[in-house]
């Protein structure tokens, strides 16, 4: 199972990524997730979503094994990545992240479309998509991090930790590991007891006047990635990251 979700009396949704080691689904898993978000989505009752994970980590991404054995598979992926991504971000109620140890990846696409990000001490964000011959989750990086830390992030694939994501408004707020649950349950809590229709308006409205469209951006990121992957070297940097070595491009 790639997720368990528990509903309590307040109305507050709590959907736990539990997919070892690394909380890193495969198309599979992906398709589940998006439509387990739609069907909380449609519950009346519901006023906030908490996502946070088990594990080492909140999530590592997408299934490189998967990719590696079979290439073909990066269209499911990318559908479920997507599909996933948008379900948070036009959650019918505020979505929360809960965040500790690595954000990689997908884990970002679930982070930025989320409306809050609480992390622990330990957490770290970034996208190390570059060196395992993919694009993309730039798009929802841009709603957390400046235009310049996104490129730094993007093209040399390091991750900021916690307390530097806190300092470039990233993140809510930043706590030990032991009390991150118990914060977001809080803070869900003090949004759960607001009126409910005027949470769900203020968060469409919210969704309505971004300024630009993180679907559509995140769509054309992905065309991108996909003629990424008809490249050799894509192929070798996935092969190098299973492998544990250093990737040996061509064109280097």
């Amino acid at each position: 199972m790639t997720f368990k979700t528990n509903i309590t009396n307040q109305g507050i949704a709590q959907l736990c990524l539990s997919h070892p080691p690394v909380n890193a689904p495969d198309s599979l898993g992906w398709k589940a997730l998006s439509e387990e978000v739609c069907r909380i989505s449609e519950d009346k009752n519901l006023k906030v979503l908490i996502v946070h994970a088990e594990g080492k980590g909140f999530c590592a991404g997408v299934d490189i094994k998967e990719l590696a054995e079979d290439s073909n598979k990066i269209q499911e992926v990318n559908k479920g990545c997507y599909d996933t991504f948008k379900s948070i971000r036009s959650c019918s109620v505020p979505v929360i992240s809960a965040i500790h140890g690595f954000c990689l990846g997908g884990g970002i696409g679930i982070a930025g479309s989320s409306d809050i990000i609480i992390a622990s001490e330990d957490a770290y964000f970034g996208l190390p998509e570059i060196d395992r011959g993919a694009l993309g989750a730039a798009s929802h990086l841009a709603r957390m991090f400046p235009l310049q830390q996104v490129r730094r992030m993007m093209f040399t694939a390091e991750p900021i930790d916690a307390e530097e994501a806190y300092r470039l408004g990233a993140i809510e707020r930043v706590v030990v590991k032991d009390e991150l649950m118990d914060t977001a349950i809080s803070l869900a809590e003090k949004i759960a007891d607001k009126s409910a229709i005027a949470v769900r308006l203020a968060k469409e409205s919210l969704n309505a006047i971004e300024p630009h469209d993180v679907d559509a951006s995140y769509l054309l990121e992905q065309e991108f990635t996909l003629k990424l992957y008809e490249s050799e070297d894509s192929s070798e940097a996935r092969k190098a990251f299973l492998e544990g070595r250093e990737a040996k491009f061509k064109n280097k």
